[in-house]
């Protein structure tokens, strides 16, 4: 009896002792009172994100002309088409197609006769009056005519001296003559056939020089001058050299483009003219630098330039100037002299980051670059 009272007793004493603990509300902190006795970590010490490291170069400087292209075609220096100035019968007509002439060349004839004894009758007017006058001539100045009878007989060779000027006026305006050297490309009309008055006869071009014409735009139009240096690259693969003769001064409306000309040598006629042509002006050489084409990237405004890393090692952004595109990189201006620029990691990178450069060797720059050996600065 007295073992299961003292029980009670016990279980009592424990559930009054349990019920004492739970009222100081200890029991909250079990657990975050361990948490809370370790020391929390300072901002000093928490692990630091590694430093991510990536190439650099300092390419030489180097002098290139700026290479400004455009879309083109060619056409002849010189293009007429001939036409008669009165109708008639075709008479002669002594070229053909793709026949070279010179200027003076007869073209084209029409029948004549007519003018033709205009003329030869003229011409017979004008001896006779010069004989009575210069008979009238010896007669003043031997004293038997009067004066006045010799001013007469001038003014009718005056008149007959007109009168066969007309008449070979007349004649001449059955001609047609090549007005310069070149080539005859078309001749719509056949011996023998009529032709009414500023009827065409056919069409003559002077293909040298051939002409390259294309359009620069606004941004390049000052870096283009007379007499620069350019290709001319044809769409059958041909190219040839020429020099920029003409620049126009007034803008395309709708393009807002200047009309360029290009006088490309072509003694031979070996360029026709209407080809489509891609055009290349070299203009004055700029200082710039040679980078493979995976260096350019994007800034985080979306602009188009390189990384570099600075003296603090920090990442910097440098728009670029596209000079030229070479087989052996890209040309670009603008990047200041002393940039180590990033060659490989840029694009992961940011403006500000702090990296760890490493000068890139040789053998990556032509990985990068794909270039073959010796075709960018190392």
């Amino acid at each position: 009896m007295a073992k299961v009272r003292f029980h009670k007793l016990a279980a009592i004493g424990v559930l009054i002792g349990f019920a004492a603990w739970m009222g100081t509300g200890e029991f909250s902190s079990v657990g975050s009172a361990a948490a809370e006795a370790e020391k929390k970590p300072t901002a000093a010490e928490q692990p630091k994100a590694p430093t991510r490291t990536v190439a650099v170069i300092t390419p030489p400087r180097v002098q290139h002309a700026r290479a400004i292209r455009m879309s083109g075609q060619t056409e002849a220096d010189k293009r007429a088409v001939l036409a008669t100035r009165v109708g008639g019968i075709i008479a002669k007509l002594p070229v053909k197609q793709g026949q070279h002439v010179k200027a003076g060349d007869l073209v084209l004839m029409l029948d004549a006769e007519e003018k033709t004894a205009a003329v030869e009758t003229a011409r017979q007017l004008v001896a006779q009056r010069q004989a009575e006058a210069d008979a009238q001539e010896r007669l003043v100045k031997s004293g038997n005519s009067p004066k006045l009878q010799s001013d007469i007989v001038r003014s009718a060779l005056a008149a007959a001296r007109s009168q066969l000027e007309a008449a070979q006026a007349e004649l001449a305006r059955t001609e047609v003559k090549a007005p310069f050297d070149g080539v005859i490309d078309r001749v719509p009309v056949e011996l023998g056939s009529s032709i009414m008055a500023g009827g065409e006869v056919a069409t003559i071009l002077s293909l040298d020089p051939i002409v390259g014409k294309g359009e620069i735009s606004e941004r390049d139009l000052s870096y283009v001058k007379i007499g620069d240096d350019a290709e001319v690259k044809l769409v059958n693969g041909d190219t040839a050299k020429g020099t920029v003769r003409y620049i126009s001064r007034d803008a395309s409306t709708s393009t807002r483009t200047f009309r360029i000309e290009i006088a490309v040598p072509n003694p031979e006629g070996s360029i026709p003219a209407g080809m489509t042509a891609e055009i290349t002006v070299s203009a004055q050489p700029a200082e710039a630098v040679i980078l493979p084409r995976s260096v350019v990237t994007l800034s985080s405004n979306g602009d188009l330039g390189i990384r570099a890393v600075d003296k603090d090692q920090k990442v910097s952004f440098h728009p670029i100037d596209l000079v030229d595109d070479t087989p052996s990189g890209l040309v670009l201006g603008g990047i200041p002299s002393d940039a180590r620029i990033i060659v490989a990691g840029q694009d992961l990178v940011s403006e500000g980051d702090t990296v760890d450069a490493v000068d890139a060797d040789a053998e990556m720059i032509k990985k990068l670059a794909g270039a073959p050996s010796g075709g960018l600065p190392q």
